[in-house]
């Protein structure tokens, strides 16, 4: 029974399932989809604080920071010290994490295509609108 009902075991399932194909298609650019989702909240006109992308993010701030350091040794992001509050930090894009979202993002919109097109008549946009209800 529980496997057949198990919301939680159907939603992880199609969460890897869905991480692996973007996973592979984002491979050539040496970057996961957890990475394009991070730099994709960063790609804003004000270098945000950390404590909103982590909320978009749904992300701790330990987690956070785990998965800024390698996209900064990459040059992808600069982490900033707050000028009105030199305890908390924003997160900035550099020129070369712009530069690999606008190579990114056709890739993206490509798989993203595919699995729109998997899901049933108007599937996208009810599945979109029942998971942010569950979140």
């Amino acid at each position: 029974m529980v496997r057949d009902t198990c919301l939680c075991l159907h939603v992880q399932r199609a969460a890897r399932a869905l991480a692996r194909r973007f996973d592979e298609a984002l491979r050539p650019l040496d970057l996961t989809n957890g990475q394009f989702s991070l730099l994709m909240a960063l790609n804003r006109p004000e270098p945000p604080p950390m404590a909103p992308v982590a909320e978009l993010l749904a992300m701790d701030r330990t987690t956070l920071t785990a998965n800024l350091k390698p996209l900064e040794r990459r040059g992808l992001l600069e982490i900033l010290v707050n000028p009105n509050d030199r305890r908390s930090r924003r997160l900035r894009l550099t020129e070369a994490g712009r530069d690999l979202l606008v190579r990114a993002l056709p890739i993206w919109r490509e798989t993203h295509g595919v699995v729109d097109d998997l899901l049933r008549q108007g599937g996208p946009d009810i599945l979109r609108a029942d998971l942010r209800a569950l979140s």
